[in-house]
Order: structure tokens, then sequence, then C-alpha cells
């Protein structure tokens, strides 16, 4: 599925007029604060129920209002006779969050709903901004978090699973904490956090082999002089040598006196090696920057497969990719029938990213004091 269509009220900027958008490639031009990084940012609303250049959600609220919203309408995803993807409205959603009540709203159809994962599935949203090139140089949560969005949309049951996780985690980490440490209650939240910990690990391992497939075989279509020494593999948390309650056992200490667990998919890692190096050790800034793109679209490349349009949403890149890599991204993610949203001071030159003979479906949009309007 696609975003054919975006309203937002009091959010960021914005005017609030409702945008129609191409299925395939938007591109959106303008001066800095114009606000084109919150189109972007209120897009992701509806794919991931948060802002991916803040924390808070009064951060994007305009001032002195209490409450935004931000509606969105999807196609299908489905193709004519003549191979071109469908603007028919198929689902609308939306997200609001009232400010003073500290409450959110979710609507799918005109129906309320509970959960942001519903909302989720319908508009797989991938972002690529400066802040994505952490990915290789920054903490293992940044790995974590890139590697969960594939399995939250490989794994239908993965959210619910992390969830009950996560509950256990934090009960557990409060029964280390209690000066008066009940061994029999820790024992109680090792066999249950052990059991969780075995299926979302199971679930990360194949959304793991899924990407690693599809990552080998972009590699094969790119030429990179680091390819033939770079191994990426999956740390689930724990030496799996051994079960998580040994381990945990065996370091109960040494978890009683940090206070919060040491051990299990809390602590999972994907490790980025270049001659059994750590990357972020041996690649230099530009070749980060172009592992963390081919990592990106080898996840579109998966999810793509499972026949799901991926949004991406591509935030000033033409101040972190040169040309060359720019037009690899975009071709990539032609081939990959991706939807894009496209974001640049300067306006961008499609004869620059695709051939005459392969140039895709697009808008061009300009945007001025929050207001889009399509060239």
């Amino acid at each position: 599925m696609a975003l054919i269509r975006l309203q937002t009220e009091h959010f960021r900027n914005l005017t609030g007029d409702g945008v129609d958008f191409s299925p395939a490639f938007n591109l959106i031009h303008g001066e800095n604060g114009s606000g084109k990084s919150s189109v972007l940012e209120a897009i992701g609303y509806l794919g991931l129920g948060r802002s991916f250049r803040v924390h808070r959600h009064q951060a994007v609220c305009c001032h002195g209002e209490k409450r935004f919203t931000v509606f969105g309408a999807l196609n299908n995803g489905a193709t004519d006779a003549s191979d071109m993807v469908s603007t028919e409205v198929a689902h609308r959603v939306g997200f609001a969050r009232d400010l003073a009540d500290k409450e959110t709203l979710l609507r799918h159809n005109g129906e309320s709903v509970r959960s942001l994962s519903s909302l989720a599935r319908l508009l797989p949203v991938s972002v690529i901004d400066p802040g994505v090139f952490e990915i290789v140089g920054g903490s293992p949560g940044k790995r974590r978090q890139f590697l969960d969005w594939s399995v939250f949309h490989v794994e239908p049951s993965f959210a619910s699973l992390w969830q009950q996780c996560q509950r256990v985690t934090s009960q557990r980490n409060q029964a280390l904490r209690d000066g008066r440490m009940d061994d029999h209650l820790l024992r109680v939240w090792d066999r249950q956090y052990g059991v969780l910990a075995e299926q979302v690990t199971e679930a990360r391992q194949a959304a793991v082999t899924a990407f690693q497939q599809a990552f080998e075989t972009l590699l094969e279509e790119v030429e990179t002089p680091w390819v033939d020494g770079l191994k990426v593999d999956f740390y689930p948390g724990w030496d799996v040598k051994q079960s998580l309650v040994d381990v945990l056992v065996s370091h109960r200490e040494q978890e009683r006196r940090m206070g919060h667990t040491l051990y299990g998919p809390n602590r999972a890692d994907l490790r980025l090696r270049y001659q059994g190096r750590p990357v972020a050790e041996t690649f230099s800034r530009g070749q980060q920057k172009t592992l963390v793109i081919l990592m990106k679209i080898a996840q579109g490349m998966v999810l793509s497969g499972l026949g799901k349009q991926v949004t991406f949403l591509l935030d000033d890149i033409n101040a972190e990719l040169d040309l060359g890599h720019r037009a690899m991204l975009a071709n990539k993610l032609h081939e990959l029938r991706c939807q894009v949203f496209m974001t640049s001071i300067e306006r961008p030159r499609p004869d620059e990213l695709w051939r005459e003979d392969s140039l895709p479906e697009y808008r061009m949009f300009h945007v001025e004091h929050g207001r889009l309007t399509e060239e």
C-alpha cells in the first residue's frame, strides 16, 4: 500500500491543506525551515506512531494548541493491466494526540482502533535521514531498532510477544533492585523470561536470515571494494551454548549489583564486521553511509518479496550522499516499486537520478511556509 493523500491539523508549521501524492516517487524541495521535513515527519506518524526527529509529541504540535492530528488515505497496492498503481482509496487512517489528557486516538476507516501496530502494518515506513547512519557507529539499541522493524513486518505476532518480554524484563529488574530480593520470585521471572526470550530470538533469527539472503544478493549487484570481507551476524543477547536461564543463574550476583537484566533479547545486536574487525572502526564515514543505505534497501527487498510496499522517507540526503549514491538508491527503490518521499533544498533533477528510458512516475512539490504546491 502507499500513502496517496495527507492532511494535518496543528502539526508543526504545515498549513493543513490536503495534498495528493504519487504512489511512486514524490520529490519535495524548499528552503530550510519551509516544512519539508515536517511533511515526512507527519507521514512517519501514520507508520511509526512517533516522530523520527524528536522524542516528545509536544514538539510537533503548533504553539498554543493542545492537540494535533494526521490523516492519511492509502491505496490497496494493486496494479492494472497497464502496470499502473491504483490511486483508489482503500484505507483511511488517522493519528491524533491530545497533549492535555496525554491520550492518543487511532482511526481506521472511521473506526477507533487500540493498537498502533494495526496502522503500522498498513504503511511500512522506513526512514533514511542523517540520524540513520548511527546504525553502524551507534549503540546496539540502534541496530536492535533496525532489526525489529523487519521482524515486526515479517512476523505478525512479534509486537505482542516483544511487549510481553519487556513487561517481564521490567518485573525482573524490579526484583533485582529489591534489597530483600526473593530468590523464589526471581526464579519465576527467570523461567518466564527464558520462554519469551526463545520465542523473540526465533522470530529475530528468521528475519535476520531473510535479511542476510537479500543483503548478499544486493552486494552481488553493486560495486564496492569491501564486499568480500564483510559479515553481518546476529547476537541474540547471550551465549546460546547455554540456556538463558542457566546464564541468568550463573550471573545472579553481577545482575544484582547492576540492578537490571544483563543478558537476553534486550541485549541483542547485529554485529557488523569487516575482515574480523568492527565496521565502525574500519570503515570511513562514506563507507558507513553506503553500508547503511544497502542495509535499508535489503530490508525493502525482504518486504517486497512478501508482497508489501515500503514507503521510504529520504530526508535531506543530498547533504549526506553524493550524486552517484543518490542515483543508486533511487534506482534500487524504483526496482522494488517502493513509494518514496525525497526532500532537498535544491529542486531535484530527475534526469540525474534515472536514465530517460527508466524514468519512474513522480510528482514534484515545492514547500514554502508550510504549504506544498505541486509543480
